[in-house]
């Protein structure tokens, strides 16, 4: 069937195929440019590659709500050496934000002076439903007196917070300390409206640092987000530093991590693709000394690049940088197809472009459906940037084909200068292999043969897996130090991880928060966390406001004229105070009043109601601190209605899912192909056309085993890629018939141009794509190497 197609190709004239395909390269033109025009996007957010992982509807609003929050929110630290310049500097940046800033930075505070007033107009008019849980043992125990003597102190005390008009409505000062019990706990100072820390004495000689907190607009994932926000946060910096250059600032949120991820990416695809892109030039003018075929790879590789950009756009609506980074190594790919055409050329100078490209017809088609079926394996990872990967990598793979096929009879068709120095070197390269197997005896090769299974064993056996995401990405060292730092000043501050309450009601969840506050207590004295935050204390169910509110009858029904007395008040109180208690009943601190009111505006996030798409309440817990998430995890494995919701451990688990689906998918891929090829050559062949890569990848993962290498899910998707180039490189000797020197010289210049394609991903920075770049130019070079006994094979298999 395929020598048909061949011939059926061979019919129509070089000028048809290269008007069809120019206008295949125009339509693609077009549809790029509308595709831009109509929004579509560079994504650089990191999340947007992590594997979809299936949650109810109610985690997946958890973490939504949690994931907002912590991605828009940036925390900045100003150092000073005295509290005045602290001030000074994060007053000074606050002014610039606001005014700079505007519609880029929201929300631009440091202390909120107001959330107490807030919390005072709120909860006052509940003050008969509150207690702390020392007042409410207190009354329980009947040790009224102890309270009235409390409060006969803050009478007496020149610092009391007792007033004339307090006293009227809390004559025993309950109120004011269930009110400080409501203010968050931490080890930071309000002055002058701005949160202060002071750092350790012994460190850093007594320095303080302000503290300034802003939201941005849009996602700091955005490329053109992060532009606006760095520019706006550097300027006002850049103004600092002018006025007073001992300040030291520390930057802490996802908007340094992702403009820094950004900013890697940007420089790898640049310095990568530029480096790869001069090698294959090299490559080219190296073997065929002449312009003319490094101009054809050259538009070989630049159609390849625009129509996989544009197809994986049209697929995904946008294109994510770690895309364009792992896309780089196709300018090694995409190129093969050129470096087989122009050998064969070489090696048969007196035949035409149209009858070269007939020649290798077969094995060039073979070599694509084997290479898309690798990359489609890759696309059933569940990374959305991998599935880019996959499209973008298999488009760019078929338009190489398409270009070859249909533009190259036109283009290519010009004569080269003569090629007899680098066949001979090729042809010799086979025979030294050819002797060096009659030279061995076939007790020599069994020897062989069980040494590298022996090797190969203990490499594999050494191999551990590791499916941790973080190896998606790592932040540079100035920025994770920093957010280290700024957390530390604020206590910790607030981690990915979270508890998510439910309940089938209201006042259920409510006391669900109420029966996790000691397991939380708990775990902050066994140190697993450092910090936590509840909606119990702010949101007490109505159980626990009647108690409390039963509690105070002892004040406010049975021994109020007592009270009144000894504290020396007016009698004329007694009534009043008698008729608001009574009004005050039935009256409750609820979740709507709370979360509308000015006070729990803050709170309204983790708080979350019934919706048409779900139909339990639920509230989240935030922790911070966090040092050890598997005894965390099963501190709270027993609490009904309680989930410690992990994403980064969920989808770690998913991962490692994936990479032993990926290892079966390798094995289907393998079976797959024999089955193709088995319909061209003889199984006998097939079966060894296939053996390559094969061997190949097991001497991959033993070398990755003797290095001490972790596998990851990268290895195993790179190792599928071993596969679809290496299966190239077999089917191009078993379809040469012995005339193999044309072939050996495009193999060796197609593994280079992929060896450093792929050997300069190793390099990268970024932990994912040096796993993918290491594992592919181990299995190349092994592929290589083993490629070339297929030609000494097929004289006993054909």
């Amino acid at each position: 069937m395929i020598d048909k197609l061949a011939t059926l190709l061979s019919q129509y004239s070089a000028k048809l195929k290269f008007f069809i395909w120019l206008t295949m390269m125009s339509l693609i033109v077009i549809i790029g440019c509308s595709l831009w025009q109509g929004g579509a996007r560079v994504q650089s957010d990191i999340l947007a590659m992590l594997p979809n992982v299936e949650e109810d509807p109610l985690t997946d609003i958890a973490l939504s709500r949690v994931e907002e929050q912590l991605s828009n929110s940036i925390y900045l630290g100003f150092i000073a050496d005295n509290q005045t310049q602290a001030i000074q500097a994060a007053q000074q940046v606050m002014a610039q934000l606001n005014e700079q800033g505007k519609g880029i930075f929201v929300d631009i505070k440091s202390a909120d002076i107001n959330q107490a007033e807030s919390l005072n107009n709120y909860y006052f008019p509940h003050r008969f439903s509150l207690l702390t849980p020392a007042q409410a043992q207190t009354l329980a125990s009947g040790k009224l007196d102890s309270l009235i003597e409390q409060a006969q102190q803050q009478l007496y005390n020149a610092f009391s917070y007792a007033t004339s008009g307090l006293l009227a409505n809390d004559p025993l000062l309950l109120y004011p300390q269930n009110l400080q019990a409501l203010a968050p706990k931490q080890a930071l100072e309000v002055h002058q409206g701005i949160l202060l820390a002071r750092l350790p004495v012994a460190d850093s000689k007594g320095k303080v640092a302000a503290i300034v907190m802003a939201k941005g607009v849009g996602s700091a994932f955005n490329p053109k987000v992060q532009e606006q926000q760095i520019a706006v946060l550097t300027q006002a910096f850049e103004q600092l530093a002018r006025q007073d250059t001992d300040i030291e600032i520390l930057r802490a949120g996802a908007l340094f991590h992702a403009a820094a991820a950004t900013q890697l990416a940007k420089r790898e695809v640049t310095s990568l693709g530029l480096a790869s892109l001069i090698g294959v030039c090299l490559l080219v003018w190296l073997a065929f000394r002449s312009l003319m075929p490094l101009t054809i790879a050259l538009l070989t590789i630049s159609t390849s690049m625009l129509v996989a950009v544009v197809m994986t756009t049209w697929v995904f609506s946008e294109l994510h940088l770690l895309t364009l980074v792992f896309g780089t190594s196709l300018i090694g790919i995409a190129i093969d197809y050129s470096f087989h055409f122009y050998c064969e050329r070489l090696n048969k100078p007196d035949a035409s472009a149209a009858q070269i490209i007939q020649h290798i017809f077969p094995a060039i088609t073979l070599a694509l459906i084997t290479s898309v079926l690798a990359y489609s394996s890759i696309g059933f990872a569940p990374f959305p940037g991998m599935q880019q990967v996959a499209v973008f990598c298999a488009a760019g793979l078929m338009s190489a084909y398409i270009t070859l096929v249909l533009a190259y009879p036109l283009l290519a068709s010009g004569t080269l200068p003569k090629g007899h120095k680098q066949l001979k070197l090729a042809d010799r390269y086979l025979q030294k292999i050819d002797t060096l197997l009659v030279k061995i005896p076939p007790k020599g090769l069994s020897l062989i043969l069980i040494i590298c299974l022996s090797v190969s064993s203990f490499g594999i056996l050494r191999l551990t897996s590791d499916d941790d995401i973080r190896n998606l990405q790592q932040s540079p060292p100035e920025v994770t130090t920093q957010e280290n730092a700024l957390r530390t000043l604020l206590s910790g501050g607030t981690d990915n991880q979270f508890l998510l309450v439910r309940g089938n009601s209201e006042q259920a969840l409510l006391q669900h928060l109420e029966d996790l506050a000691p397991r939380l207590n708990n775990a902050l004295n066994q140190q697993l966390i450092g910090n936590s935050f509840s909606l119990s204390k702010y949101l007490p169910s109505h159980d626990r406001q009647d108690k409390n509110y039963r509690l105070q009858g002892e004040i406010y029904q049975q021994n109020l004229s007592h009270i009144i007395d000894k504290l020396g008040l007016d009698d004329e109180l007694a009534p009043k105070l008698k008729l608001a208690y009574l009004a005050a009943k039935g009256h409750y601190i609820d979740a709507r009043t709370l979360l509308d009111s000015q006070a729990g505006k803050l709170f309204a996030p983790l708080w979350i109601a019934p919706s048409a798409d779900q139909d339990e309440f639920g509230a989240i817990v935030l922790l911070g601190g966090i040092s050890d998430i598997d005894k965390l995890s099963h501190l709270f494995a027993d609490v009904p209605h309680v989930q410690l919701v992990d994403k980064v451990g969920d989808i770690s688990k998913v991962m490692g899912k994936y990479r032993q689906l990926t290892l079966i998918l390798l094995a289907v891929a393998m079976l797959a192909a024999t089955l193709i090829f088995s319909s061209r050559f003889t199984m006998k062949l097939a079966c060894l056309v296939v053996a390559v890569p094969a061997l190949s990848a097991i001497f991959t993962l033993a070398t990755l085993g003797i290095m001490g290498s972790s596998l990851t899910l990268f290895h195993s998707l790179a190792l599928i890629l071993v596969f679809g180039i290496g299966v190239d490189y077999s089917l191009f000797f078993a379809e040469s018939k012995q005339e193999s020197r044309g072939v050996m010289l495009a193999v060796f210049m197609s593994a280079s141009s992929t060896i450093l394609a792929f050997g300069l991903l190793a390099f990268s920075s970024t932990p994912a794509i040096h796993f993918f770049g290491l594992t592919l130019l181990i299995g190349i070079v092994f592929t290589f190497m083993l490629s070339p006994f297929i030609n000494t094979f097929t004289r006993t298999f054909k």
